[in-house]
């Protein structure tokens, strides 16, 4: 039974339970980033292949959920 601690219901629902807070945290960081840049970014992004701002958020979104990972952990 050694490498089965996570089966167990309580760390399962737990993991769960954090990832969607993490995706949570994650989206909205990526609104208020959105809402703060004098630009619709997704717009700016898919309607006009701005390929240069794409790595950036994509970037960003790297940075964001380390911070959200190491938060959660």
């Amino acid at each position: 039974m050694m490498g089965f601690e996570w089966l167990r219901p309580a760390a399962f629902f737990g993991s769960v339970l954090y990832a969607l807070i993490g995706v949570f945290v994650f989206w909205l960081s990526f609104v208020i980033v959105d809402k703060l840049t004098p630009y619709d970014l997704w717009g700016e992004i898919v309607e006009k292949k701005n390929v240069a701002l794409a790595i950036v958020v994509g970037a960003m979104c790297i940075a964001i959920g380390l911070i959200v990972a190491s938060a959660i952990h």
